[in-house]
C-alpha cells in the first residue's frame, strides 16, 4: 500500500486547523488504498522518509522562512534521502500572518535540491486557514499515490 508521509510543524492553533483539514483531505474515503502517517518534523528522520512514497509538509512562516522544526527535519534527511527519493510527488502548505514569500521559496528550493515533484503550488495561507484548501492540496497528493 503506498504511503503518504505528512510531516509537520504545528505550534499555533491555525496551523492545527490547517493538520487537520489536511489530514481529512488525505484520508478521504473516495480516495482510497493510501496509509497516511504523520510525524512532526522534530521527530520524522530518514527511515521515515525512505518508507513513503510521497510528502506532504507543513509550516509556518517565521521571520519570513521555514520553521527551524521543518529545516532541522530537511538537514537530516537531505543527504540519506537524495538518491532514493528522486521523483517522488510532494505539496506543503505555508502559514503566515504576514508575507510567507521566503519560505515558499525555501520549500521550493530544498524539494527542488532533492528533486522532489510538486502536485501542486505550494499553499499559502495568510491569516485565516482556508480549510478547503488544505483538504484539497491533501486529497491531490493522496490521490497521486492512489493505486
Amino acid at each position: 500500500m503506498p504511503r503518504l508521509l505528512i510531516v509537520h510543524h504545528t505550534p499555533s492553533p491555525a496551523l492545527q486547523e490547517a493538520l487537520e483539514a489536511a489530514l481529512s483531505g488525505a484520508t478521504d474515503p473516495e480516495i482510497g488504498g493510501v496509509e497516511v502517517v504523520r510525524r512532526p518534523a522534530l521527530s520524522a528522520g530518514a527511515a521515515d522518509v525512505l518508507e513513503a512514497d510521497g510528502y506532504l509538509l507543513g509550516t509556518p512562516a517565521n521571520i519570513g522562512y521555514i520553521s527551524g522544526a521543518l529545516k532541522h527535519f530537511f538537514d537530516t534527511v537531505y543527504y540519506p534521502c537524495l538518491d532514493a527519493t528522486r521523483g517522488r510527488p510532494f505539496a506543503a502548505y505555508v502559514h503566515g500572518n504576514q508575507g510567507v514569500e521566503g519560505a515558499v521559496k525555501a520549500i521550493r528550493d530544498i524539494t527542488g535540491g532533492l528533486g522532489w515533484r510538486p502536485v501542486a503550488p505550494v499553499l499559502e495561507l495568510v491569516g485565516r486557514v482556508d480549510h478547503q484548501a488544505c483538504h484539497d492540496l491533501a486529497a491531490t497528493l493522496a490521490a497521486t499515490l492512489s493505486p
